[in-house]
């Protein structure tokens, strides 16, 4: 192996596909080309926050960074990509559906993104949501963007920036806004009815996002926005079911698609549970 490729992950908030984005690049923890640093602010949004914890990684000297949350507009976010600018690091940005408002930004101050619109707003009042709900929640989001193909879509554009970096060729941001269709066909699902109960899946997870931002910031009435809140955590719900009934029809048949990471690098596939993963080498960018 040539080079240990360094990768930052910059955590700002919290959306569904932030909780494990260290892990889709190592998820057995023996890759030897590549070390991830991880700096986070909780849930905290504040300029304050954001500084502290982007000032940390930049010291680290990442080969990129991917910097992932929510509220991309807001003076946090807005600063920490600033001082990534400042600091000469590639960035790309991994957020959810309002940040499609800031791609002309984006592209104009040379970061990648990703752009997740299923990837829906938490229902973030406090006569609603508590530890356990917020749990709950998540865990049906991280399951829905697992099986749907979306972490896939991650991982592709993540492991094309390492391979180009080991290669010693310039880095290519992805640019990518993530729909349905790319989606699901990330997700190596095969059966058609699966795919077709992924697709319903992002499209209801894509209509929990507008419920609860409309429940967050456009109701005032608390008995309004209470029975808005939970309706778009039980459309989440829903859609957490439809995933696990897409990836269950693939089980009976014995196709799921497995895609290890070998330790130096390269993925591997198999298509049977009873079969040993073949090396076909890692998407580049």
């Amino acid at each position: 192996m040539s080079q240990i490729v360094r990768v930052g992950v910059l955590k700002a908030g919290c959306v569904g596909s932030l909780p494990l984005i260290e892990f889709l690049v190592d998820e057995r923890a023996d890759r030897t080309d590549v070390d991830v640093l991880v700096s986070g602010s909780g849930a905290k949004l504040g300029v304050k926050q954001c500084e502290t914890t982007t000032k940390w990684l930049i010291s680290q000297k990442p080969d990129f960074v991917v910097l992932i949350g929510p509220a991309q507009h807001t003076p946090g976010p807005t600063k920490a990509r600033k001082m990534l600018v400042e600091a000469g690091i590639p960035t790309v940005v991994v957020s959810d559906g309002p940040a499609r408002s800031l791609v002309k930004d984006l592209e104009a101050s040379g970061f990648g993104y990703i752009i997740v619109d299923a990837d829906a707003m938490i229902g973030a009042r406090r006569e609603f949501l508590d530890p356990v709900e917020m749990a709950l929640y998540n865990a049906n989001m991280i399951k829905v963007l697992a099986i749907t193909g979306v972490l896939q879509v991650i991982t592709n554009a993540l492991d094309g920036l390492i391979q180009s970096l080991k290669r010693g060729r310039t880095l290519t941001l992805p640019r990518v806004l993530v729909t349905k269709e790319s989606a699901v066909d990330s997700s190596s699902l095969t059966n058609p009815y699966a795919k077709a109960k992924a697709l319903a899946s992002y499209e209801i997870a894509k209509c929990a996002a507008r419920v609860d931002s409309e429940a967050c910031f456009k109701v005032k009435d608390w008995k309004r926005y209470v029975p808005l809140v939970a309706s778009g955590h039980e459309l989440i719900s829903v859609a957490a079911k439809l995933a696990d009934a897409a990836r269950d029809i693939d089980k009976a048949g014995d196709s799921v698609v497995r895609t290890p990471h070998f330790a130096d690098g390269p993925t591997g596939v198999k298509k049977k549970l009873m079969e040993k993963p073949q090396r076909v080498g890692a998407r580049e960018l």
